[in-house]
C-alpha cells in the first residue's frame, strides 16, 4: 500500500531494524506498493510462473467439489479471503456461489489498499448483487480482529501460495492465528505450492525478462522515496535460490560493491561489504505428507486435496476441529 495507508513510523522502523540486522533483512510485505501490484500482476502472467495457473487450472475444473461442503450446510454464510490480491481466481468459486443463489457476504482482506479498492471496483461491475467488505489489514491481525464475525459459518480462503511465503515456524504461527479466526466447523481452502523439480521452481523467481528483479528492487526504490534514501538501484542484483531438503525458496538483493547507503529521514547510514546479501522473501513449498502435518497440528482435519494435472499445485480443504 501507499504510504498515506500506511503507518510510516511503522515502515521507517522495520527498515531500521532490517539493515541494522546481520545478516540484512527487509520484510517482503513492502513489495507491494501501488507499483509493486502491478508488477506482481505482471509476473503471474509469466510463462515459468505457473503457480497462478495451476490454482487457477484448479478452480475451473473442481470448483464444484471445492464449495459443495459448504452449500451442503444450506444456509448463509460468509466467504472470507485473506491476501485477496485481484481477485482473479476467486471470481471463478464467486461466479459459482452467485449462480447457486448461495446467501454469502464476501470479505476480502488485503495489506494494500489500492489493491483493495481495485478488486471492490471490479466486483461491484461483475457481481453487482454481491455485499462486499473490504478489510484492509495483515493476516495475523485480520485474524486476530474477526471482523467479519456475525454468527455465520465462514470459508476462509488462504489461496496463492501465501503460506508459502513464511518458514516453517512462522507458518504454524499463522495457523494458530487461524485457528483463532475460524470457529469450530469453519472450512478454510488454502493454496499451497508442491515440491518439484528445483530448476521448474527457481525459473519461476527468476524470468529472463527481469520483471521479478525488478519487483524485488521496487523495495529499494520505495525506500529511496518514501525515506528520502539513496539506493542505487543498478549496483544490486536480484538472487533467487532453491533447497530442495527444506522446500524453501530465498530471494536475496545482492550489493554488487562496498557501499554505503544513507536513509535521511532515518538520519542513518548503513554500510554494505561487496556481494552482501539482503533477504527479502521466502517462498516455501510442501509436499502433501507435510500438508498433512500441517493440518494435524494447526487442528483441522482434511476433507480433500485438490490438485492440477501437473500435480504441481494443491488447494486443500480442511475443517477446523
Amino acid at each position: 500500500m501507499s504510504s498515506k495507508n500506511l503507518d510510516f513510523g511503522t515502515f521507517a522502523q522495520d527498515v531500521m531494524i532490517g539493515l541494522s540486522s546481520n545478516p540484512k533483512t527487509l520484510p517482503s510485505k513492502y513489495f507491494y506498493d501501488t507499483k509493486g501490484d502491478k508488477l506482481f500482476q505482471k509476473i503471474m502472467e509469466l510463462p515459468d510462473y505457473y503457480l497462478t495457473r495451476k490454482e487457477f487450472e484448479i478452480f475451473e475444473k473442481q470448483f464444484e467439489d471445492i464449495l459443495q461442503p459448504i452449500l451442503n450446510l444450506s444456509q448463509s454464510f460468509n466467504l472470507v479471503e485473506l491476501g485477496a490480491g485481484d481477485g482473479l481466481k476467486t471470481k471463478i468459486l464467486l461466479s459459482h456461489l452467485i449462480n447457486k443463489k448461495a446467501d454469502f457476504e464476501y470479505f476480502p482482506i488485503d495489506f494494500s489498499g489500492s489493491v483493495l479498492d481495485e478488486l471492490k471496483d471490479s466486483i461491484s461491475s461483475v457481481f453487482p448483487e454481491l455485499k462486499v467488505t473490504c478489510i484492509e489489514d495483515t493476516y495475523r491481525g485480520s485474524l486476530l480482529r474477526r471482523s467479519w464475525d456475525n454468527g455465520k459459518p465462514c470459508l476462509i480462503l488462504f489461496l496463492g501460495s501465501n503460506l508459502g511465503n513464511f518458514s516453517l515456524e512462522e507458518a504454524l504461527d499463522i495457523l494458530d492465528h487461524l485457528k483463532i479466526g475460524a470457529s469450530h466447523g469453519d472450512f478454510v481452502l488454502l493454496g499451497i505450492d508442491l515440491k518439484k523439480n528445483p530448476q521448474t521452481i527457481l525459473n519461476a523467481y527468476n524470468d529472463p525478462k527481469g520483471i521479478t528483479r525488478n519487483f524485488n528492487l521496487n523495495l529499494l526504490e520505495r525506500i529511496n522515496r518514501e525515506l528520502n534514501g539513496d539506493f542505487d538501484l543498478d549496483t544490486f542484483m536480484h538472487w533467487p535460490s532453491y533447497d530442495p531438503l527444506s522446500g524453501e525458496c530465498r530471494s536475496h538483493l545482492i550489493s554488487m560493491k562496498e557501499q554505503t547507503v544513507n536513509l535521511k529521514v532515518l538520519d542513518q547510514s548503513f554500510h554494505f561489504e561487496a556481494f552482501e546479501p539482503i533477504f527479502t522473501e521466502i517462498s516455501k513449498k510442501y509436499s502433501l505428507s507435510e500438508i498433512e502435518q500441517l493440518a494435524q497440528k494447526g487442528g483441522f482435519k482434511t476433507i480433500e486435496n485438490f490438485t492440477d494435472d501437473a500435480n504441481y499445485f494443491a488447494d486443500v480443504l480442511w475443517r477446523r476441529i
